[in-house]
């Protein structure tokens, strides 16, 4: 029997990836996901011969090794993402949809491969990855008001927002059960309007942002700026919520948010939204990833800052 498995990050792009492919292909599968920077998802699986998996929005890089052992069992699989993404594995089992241009992200891939049939989820996605300028290209052939436009990406930012923590204690949701909420409305507007959960998601996202913005910069130029929160959930779920607003207010500025941890820090790095370059590569240099204009790094240890923010300055000038 065919177990189908659904990997999917669990933000705004991943989500509404998988609710496009399912919209327009219903079936039953096992989910797997978990917050933003849990991307190594694919070492949950062991996959036998003739199961099925569709992946989205993770690193390839991250998971080509787990990637590997399925397909040696006699999986197949569909990757779809917008990371770099490495060397890709060519086997006759593995179709992969890679795409790492800095306004893609990988809902806006899976519309191309559906054809728009489900692209207003597009739109909800690239405007939850801090995408706007596609999201509102994408958005042409739907004629949506400027209302309809501000609805959809107030709900990106709210179910992006619920992917940020270290574990999923930190969520106001595990993200499967946010996509299966999601995944009864084929209609976001309905979604907006009747769901309960959207309006504590939008809520929650308020108040953790009205808490960061109290919080003054460690570095501020008008080339780059650095942000140190604290160690706490709200700080947690709002790291990159913060970098994508810092980043639409200052668009031609580049942001790192730093969070502290009893350890060291996470980060999230925005590149300038008016040239979204270097951010995988600082990251990168860190032990992190990401891709273009936005990465992020889970662990610094406290003796590497000064490090991190040579390299950061000077990065982004």
């Amino acid at each position: 029997m065919t177990v189908f498995y659904d990997v999917f990050n669990g933000d705004a792009d991943g989500i509404c990836a998988l609710h496009q492919l399912r919209l327009t292909e219903p079936r039953a599968s096992v989910l797997v996901t978990g917050v933003k920077r849990d991307i190594a998802l694919l070492e949950h699986i062991e996959a036998q011969a003739g199961d099925e998996l569709t992946v989205l929005d993770i690193s390839l890089a991250r998971n080509a090794e787990a990637l590997r052992k399925q397909l040696e069992r006699g999986a197949t699989c569909r990757y779809f993402d917008h990371h770099c993404a490495g060397e890709t594995p060519s086997h006759p089992n593995l179709k992969v949809f890679i795409d790492t241009a800095p306004d893609v992200c990988t809902s806006l891939i899976v519309d191309r491969y559906l054809d728009g049939r489900q692209r207003i989820w597009a739109v909800v996605a690239a405007f939850g990855d801090n995408l706007a300028a596609s999201a509102r290209q994408a958005a042409t052939p739907l004629k949506l008001n400027e209302r309809q436009l501000a609805q959809l990406r107030e709900l990106g930012e709210a179910i992006n927002y619920n992917a940020y923590g270290d574990s999923v204690d930190d969520l106001n949701y595990h993200p499967a059960d946010l996509y299966q909420t999601l995944a009864r409305y084929a209609d976001p507007f309905q979604f907006i309007g009747g769901e309960p959960v959207f309006d504590i998601l939008r809520s929650a996202r308020a108040d953790d942002l009205y808490s960061a913005g109290e919080t003054a910069p460690r570095i501020a130029t008008a080339a780059c700026a650095l942000y140190v929160l604290p160690d706490a959930a709200w700080s947690r779920r709002v790291s990159g919520p913060f970098a994508n607003r810092l980043a639409q207010q200052h668009p031609r500025r580049a942001h790192a948010v730093l969070t502290a941890k009893a350890d060291g820090f996470s980060i999230s790095v925005r590149a300038p939204l008016a040239d979204p370059r270097g951010a995988a590569e600082v990251c990168r240099a860190f032990g992190g990833g990401g891709r273009a204009g936005a990465g992020g790094v889970d662990l610094l240890p406290e003796q590497e800052y000064a490090r991190f923010v040579a390299a950061f300055r000077q990065a982004f000038g």
